[in-house]
């Protein structure tokens, strides 16, 4: 599962690797304004700035350092002007050389805050990889590929789902939205994905296991207490590609409708009839029937979530995936997932407001 927004990390390192330098651009622009200007001039300011710059940038070498070079250029320019023996300039030195100490304290503070977050981050990616595991490259002549991007990029893992599944009826895949957000949310993730692989090898029919899915979803909903209980659902897209691969069967629970990609033309697979999102309605009703569409070779089948079709630019516009994929030959499912996370970055400027998962599977045109 690729990280997104590679790009923009680049520039960040870039820019950071030019900011390393201004503390030394403040303690030399800080003491040529000194020299050069009038006796009764100081340039405290730059000496104090400099270490707290080296504080939120540097490590504790480089802050200890700038802190001693704000000291001594100081020092230095007082001496030089006869002011290092009176108040003033006494009372100026000491407050450099607090500011300086102040800024190895702050490194510290930042530096263990770091790795905190860093901690946090790396427990948020294990989580992640243990409810969502990468599916495998391929299964037969059907390559797969998966991306899943958070609105909050620390959090790593929200309510949307995946999962992918090789069973004896076939290739298996589910992607799912779960209404709420936090660890409620997750929860209701980790339930439908057990549900889900459980089901996928065990029942016959698309069918079969979306009233799996509904029965565990509607068990975790009756555990809840206050709005959850009542208000808790999620929607998804059940798909199913038999071992034949020439077709395709899909169950849409009140998703966005799949996608179908081939030779640069997008059409959208809708159901026949809306149905209910899973856990609002009654598990025995048939609630969402399959429904079966040409799946060729050289096809490409795309479910994503509502954070794809809802990221919006600074004037408000939704991205539409049909309009930005037409016309697009790309050469398989990582290639269509890097395009589609490229264009929706510079849809929204980066902006992301919403998670987003999104699965491609794609049918290859010689057996491999």
């Amino acid at each position: 599962m690729r990280a997104p927004g590679a790009g923009g990390d680049a520039i960040r390192r870039g820019c950071l690797s030019h900011l390393q330098w201004l503390p030394v651009l403040l303690l030399a622009g800080g003491a040529f304004l000194d020299y050069s200007t009038s006796p009764h001039f100081s340039a405290e300011a730059f000496y104090t700035a400099a270490p707290m710059t080296a504080a939120a940038l540097l490590s504790l070498r480089a802050t200890i350092l700038a802190g001693i070079g704000a000291c001594a250029a100081d020092a230095a320019l007082l001496t030089h002007f006869g002011f290092i023996g009176d108040s003033g300039g006494r009372s100026e030195l000491a407050a450099v050389a607090t500011v300086s100490a102040l800024a190895v304290v702050v490194n510290r503070l930042m530096y263990y805050s770091d790795v905190r977050l860093q901690s946090a981050r790396r427990v948020a990616l294990a989580a992640q990889r243990a409810i969502l595991p990468e599916p495998p490259a391929a299964v037969g002549d059907l390559r797969i590929a998966v991306r899943y991007q958070s609105a909050v990029k620390e959090a790593q893992i929200g309510g949307d789902l995946y999962g992918v599944q090789d069973t004896p009826y076939g290739m298996r895949c589910v992607v799912g939205d779960v209404r709420g957000k936090g660890m409620e949310a997750v929860k209701a993730v980790d339930v439908a994905l057990g549900a889900f692989r459980e089901a996928a090898d065990e029942e016959a029919t698309l069918a079969g296991i979306a009233a799996r899915l509904e029965r565990a979803l509607i068990r975790e909903a009756e555990r809840r207490s206050g709005p959850e209980r009542t208000e808790g659902f999620v929607t998804g897209v059940l798909a199913e590609i038999p071992p034949s691969g020439d077709e395709l069967r899909l169950i849409n629970r009140g998703h966005p409708a799949p996608l179908l990609l081939r030779g640069g033309e997008v059409r959208a697979a809708e159901p026949p009839e809306p149905a209910l999102p899973l856990a609002l309605a009654d598990p025995g009703t048939g609630e969402g029937r399959i429904h079966t569409v040409p799946f060729p070779p050289g096809t490409t089948l795309l479910l994503y979530t509502d954070g794809l079709t809802e990221a919006r630019n600074r004037a408000g516009a939704f991205y539409d995936p049909v309009a930005g994929l037409s016309g697009r030959d790309l050469s398989g499912p990582d290639a269509l997932l890097d395009a589609l996370i490229h264009d929706v970055d510079r849809h929204t400027g980066g902006r992301i407001t919403d998670d987003m998962a999104l699965l491609a599977v794609t049918r290859g045109t010689g057996g491999a």
